[in-house]
């Protein structure tokens, strides 16, 4: 597979989504793949294009199908990656950027090695906190949870090859752009794009 997959994971309320999104708007040559999600629809979504909102029982049913590249269950909710789109945006020379968490990305690893994995961290826990708060969609028993697993979260920083720190949404958001520029410039990458120009100068 010539394109590359970028795999971008963090706690909850880092703003990985949100550095997503900037770094798709200035890289509309990578494709981001929709997750499935058994979680109900919030206020301002829309199914295909946030995530495609599936019933619990037909998300097993594509488990057992090995639909999915990835899947995890996060705060109760089911979370999955369709393998046959991934794979198909690869094989055509097209990058694909997930966002997922790091289970997800354990999982993905294990298909695909030469995934570049990308872990945001926050620059402090209070401004974590602060966040979530801010959304202004939790309970305090949900925030206060949340909290709780970020810091588990956050321990699997080590099996990811990049780590950004959103403190700056610009700075880290050059970091993004930054790693995806480096990666499209690898030896594996490069080789695959550029064989014939490769072929003609060694062979004349």
């Amino acid at each position: 597979m010539s394109g590359t997959l970028f795999v971008v994971s963090a706690a909850s309320g880092t703003g990985k989504t949100s550095l997503v999104k900037a770094l798709l708007d200035v890289h509309d040559s990578i494709g981001v793949s929709v997750s499935h999600t058994t979680r109900p629809i919030r206020p301002g979504e829309e199914h295909g294009v946030n995530y495609h909102f599936t019933p619990r029982d037909e998300f097993m049913r594509m488990v057992e199908m090995g639909d999915f590249l990835e899947h995890a269950e996060v705060f109760g909710n089911l979370y999955g990656t369709s393998r046959s789109w991934v794979e198909a945006q690869l094989k055509t020379d097209h990058d694909v950027i997930l966002e997922i968490d790091w289970q997800g990305a354990k999982q993905v690893r294990r298909l695909i090695p030469d995934a570049v994995g990308v872990f945001i961290l926050p620059p402090s826990l209070d401004v974590l906190e602060h966040r979530l708060r801010g959304r202004g969609t939790d309970a305090e028993d949900v925030i206060a949870h949340r909290l709780q697993e970020a810091q588990g979260d956050i321990s699997h920083f080590a099996e990811f090859d990049y780590l950004v720190i959103n403190d700056d949404f610009n700075a880290a958001l050059a970091d993004l752009r930054s790693i995806v520029r480096s990666a499209r410039l690898t030896h594996r990458t490069q080789s695959a794009r550029h064989l014939d120009l490769l072929n003609a100068l060694i062979n004349g």
